[in-house]
């Protein structure tokens, strides 16, 4: 089973000139074909997301005659903007929409649905959306539309704008990406606007950005986040929110949107493996952007020095959105427009800086979470995510079906390179049921290819065992496929182990069911607008590799050693001489320091190669 929505590269999709004229022409004869008598452009199955279509289709015809001059697209142009000002646009209220601030005012807003009341809550980013497009026409609308029609199109813009800041309550879905669309076109609409207009609007954006958005800006993994349906990042939405940013920065200038945007940037390059896979986040857990994405994440791989192209997009949206047909969609057009307007290339080549949340090198990845445990391991292809016991989620030592990877205490960490080998040393302070502090020592090294891990801790009663990850993904190579096993290697016993139960608390690898459905399964609210994050904390048990301590450890230390990759022999020796543990492995040596760390109380590691 492949998942749906993990595809190929973004950055692997054709961006010269000429491709970009292709899409284009691709949705001319589209459009010409669908055109109806009364000037609409949308498709004959579009229901949802339908204010902003029709628009956002004349927005890229304007586009191909400014690049190409077809002269069968100025009178296309100026009737499909006549049927969205005469049919698409509302000044009544929307019976039902619960986020009005002053009812009656008569202001333009575009409709989610088009039947009154019948989905009003998807009104406020449907507006978002179509002021964009009708932005984009008005820097387009030179020698294409009349002055007569373009200035019934900038009132209509600019009453957009007023209506989403003046007669509703801002982001009212508490979605950073929707949030940042609309300051973005306001910063748009300002250059279209006659002074004083022109610098209130400005103002009032950039006023709405601070306060709205960038005050309340979510913590995660050390980075200051745009918040998203509750949480602090999505997997969708946020290389959306990325393309945003983008795009504020290249039209306002100012310099808040590239710093934010370049935080947003390292923290999706650190919890993105090699492969680009990703999931997470509080609303769409496993579905990726596609053409929404490109501009954030080939302006910013540019702006960080790192591959952020690497992120596996909806290929299927590679261009611009398409309804089950294939055929396209207007839907999200104005960040094709941007897309195709801006002339930054992809970075291709990863940063060479060590990030404290990510380990990387050649095909192998680990990316941690804010307590520095593994969120996501990639290794000879297969994608490991944090297994569950007894409600607890991670990689770690359990023992008693307690796991021990939640600190108690400063988490301290120490990057090492040495002779083609890249290594990361975290040291962990716990707390079990027992409640006695100990000190786990967590090495990761690799060599590209292959991952050697390494954790120590003092002895505990019972018998312990490492959780060492769930087999959820492989890559091969164009797509993304579910799996339930994966190359791994470790120096004592080593279990691939399985829930008994059936029932939605539990994960098996070997279903057919994605991360996405069990977690929405979980969530508390329905699909779509439950958070899968939250649903999938409630799991009790999943799928997971269980490694049994190696042999040979030193008496007053359990050890765990476990590779993940290509086959072969692994016997690692361990020697602890009451202070430094000496770990000894066919490709490496490492001295690992006392949990005390150095006089700084920083870790200590010293790694040579074999």
């Amino acid at each position: 089973m492949h998942l749906p929505r993990q595809l190929g590269p973004l950055h692997d999709l054709p961006d010269t000139p000429e491709a970009y004229d292709a899409v284009l022409a691709d949705v001319t004869e589209q459009a010409l074909a669908r055109l109806t008598p009364e000037g609409n452009l949308e498709h004959p199955d579009c229901v949802d997301d339908i204010g902003d279509t029709s628009l956002g289709i004349t927005s890229l015809l304007a586009l191909a005659w400014q690049r190409g001059k077809d002269p069968r697209l100025p009178e296309t142009v100026r009737r499909s903007l006549a049927f969205h000002l005469r049919e698409r646009v509302y000044t009544e209220d929307n019976p039902g929409y619960p986020n009005l601030k002053a009812r009656g005012s008569g202001l333009p807003y575009a409709r989610y649905t088009l039947a009154a009341g019948a989905h009003p809550i998807g009104d406020w980013p449907s507006t978002v959306w179509a002021l964009l497009q009708a932005v984009n026409l008005l820097d387009l609308a030179e020698g294409l539309v009349e002055d007569e029609q373009r200035a019934e199109l900038l009132s209509m813009a600019h009453g957009y704008w007023r209506w989403l800041t003046e007669a509703t309550f801002f982001n009212p879905q508490e979605a950073g990406n929707q949030a940042i669309g609309c300051v973005v076109g306001g910063l748009m609409l300002a250059r279209h606007l006659p002074a004083p207009d022109r610098d209130a609007v400005r103002r009032r954006a950039l006023r709405l950005y601070e306060d709205e958005i960038r005050a309340h800006r979510v913590r995660d993994r050390g980075a200051l986040l745009p918040p998203e349906h509750g949480g602090a990042y999505d997997n969708n939405y946020g290389p959306i929110s990325l393309s945003f940013l983008a795009q504020a920065h290249r039209i306002s200038g100012e310099e808040v949107f590239a710093e934010d945007g370049d935080a947003l940037a390292r923290y999706l390059d650190a919890r993105l493996p090699s492969g680009g896979f990703d999931n997470g986040g509080p609303r769409y857990s496993e579905q990726h952007s596609g053409f929404e994405s490109v501009l954030g994440l080939r302006y910013f791989s540019r702006r960080i020095g790192s591959d952020l192209g690497r992120y596996r997009g909806d290929t299927r949206w590679g261009r611009h959105a398409v309804k089950a047909d294939g055929a396209v969609d207007g839907h999200f057009a104005w960040m094709l427009v941007w897309q195709i307007q801006d002339t930054t290339r992809w970075h291709r080549t990863p940063s060479p800086t060590p990030a404290r949340h990510q380990l990387r090198a050649g095909t192998v990845s680990v990316a941690f979470d804010d307590r520095m445990t593994p969120s996501l391991l990639e290794a000879a292809g297969t994608y490991y995510l944090p297994a569950a016991v007894n409600r607890q989620h991670g990689f770690g030592p359990v023992t008693d079906g307690f796991l021990h990877c939640r600190p108690m205490g400063e988490v301290r960490v120490r990057d090492v390179r040495a002779g083609g080998l890249t290594a990361k040393l975290v040291t962990k302070p716990v707390v079990g049921r027992d409640h006695v502090l100990r000190h786990v020592r967590s090495l990761y090294v690799t060599d590209g290819t292959s991952l050697w891990t390494t954790v120590a801790l003092e002895r505990l009663p019972g018998a312990p065992y490492l959780l060492a990850g769930l087999p959820y993904a492989t890559d091969d190579g164009e797509r993304v496929r579910r799996t339930a096993e994966g190359a791994v290697t470790a120096a004592g016993e080593l279990r691939l182990t399985h829930p008994e139960p059936d029932g939605v608390d539990y994960f098996d690898a070997r279903t057919q069911g994605t991360q996405e459905e069990a977690a929405f399964a979980l969530a508390a609210d329905p699909r779509g607008y439950g958070n899968p994050d939250l649903g999938w904390s409630h799991l009790v048990s999943s799928t997971a590799l269980e490694a049994e301590p190696a042999p040979g450890a030193p008496q007053d230390l359990h050890v765990f050693a476990v590779r993940y990759g290509p086959a072969g022999p692994f016997a690692p020796s361990f020697a602890h001489d009451g202070s430094d543990l000496t770990v000894r492995t066919e490709a490496f040596t490492a001295v690992i320091g006392e949990p005390a760390g150095d006089a700084h109380g920083e870790p200590e590691l010293i790694l040579r190669p074999a």
